[in-house]
């Protein structure tokens, strides 16, 4: 049974939006046509940047709970990650922009974004000898700005409360993953590469690591769905 946690946590992932995805109200599945291009062109920067860091060995796979099947060092279950994880969060987003009508993060917007832009560069900058410390940090500050710049504020306040939502199954997930609930660890990280902070098990980096994937899906999402608009106008 071992062999299959990481796996099965794959699927306890996706299992419920995808079952939902039909739902007459949200019709998630509609929205796959951007979706789908959305987790493929994050999923290869961060399938980049996760080999990388395996490679050189910032974290490290526990052959006790995968399957044994590897591409690129990695386990299959880590390259489903990335499309699991996507799908769930950005059905999440659907979920509560069909529910939660009013963008409640709209007023403080801009303020939280350059504070938490500032704060992920300054963190970044001062930790630049623990890399995943460094890169994440660094690499979410790019992407908020990025995004900040390019659609001007529009969606963070949603994806701001996506994003906290998230956080009950990232919490649950990522805990199992990082030994909260099990013998040992899936996923072992080089201390030396990381700040001495964790939440319950799991690093801090990887709250940070989560939003920058959900951010970067989402804005890819939302500029698929906003140029198929314009060239139906």
């Amino acid at each position: 049974m071992d062999t299959y946690l990481y796996l099965l946590l794959n699927i306890f992932t996706i299992s419920f939006p995808l079952l939902r995805s039909f739902e007459h109200k949200i019709q998630y599945a509609k929205n796959w046509y951007a979706l789908f291009p959305a987790i493929l062109i994050t999923g290869i920067f961060f399938l980049v940047w996760d080999h990388w860091f395996t490679v050189i060995g910032v974290w490290s796979f526990n052959p006790r709970y995968v399957v044994g099947v590897y591409f690129f060092e990695m386990p299959l279950e880590e390259w489903l990650f990335f499309l699991t994880v996507p799908f769930a969060c950005v059905f999440i987003y659907e979920v509560l922009n069909y529910f939660v009508r009013k963008d409640v993060f709209a007023p403080v917007v801009k303020a939280l974004t350059l504070s938490l832009i500032t704060l992920f560069l300054i963190i970044g900058l001062f930790n630049l000898d623990k890399l995943y410390t460094s890169v994440n940090f660094l690499v979410a500050a790019t992407t908020l700005s990025a995004h900040y710049f390019f659609f001007k504020g529009k969606y963070l306040g949603r994806f701001y409360l996506t994003y906290l939502v998230s956080l009950i199954p990232f919490l649950i997930v990522n805990g199992i993953l990082t030994g909260s609930f099990i013998d040992e660890p899936v996923v072992s990280y080089d201390n030396a590469q990381i700040l001495a902070i964790r939440i319950f098990t799991i690093p801090i980096e990887d709250t940070v690591y989560s939003m920058t994937l959900l951010l970067m899906n989402i804005s890819i999402y939302e500029m698929i769905k906003i140029r198929k608009q314009f060239n139906q106008q």
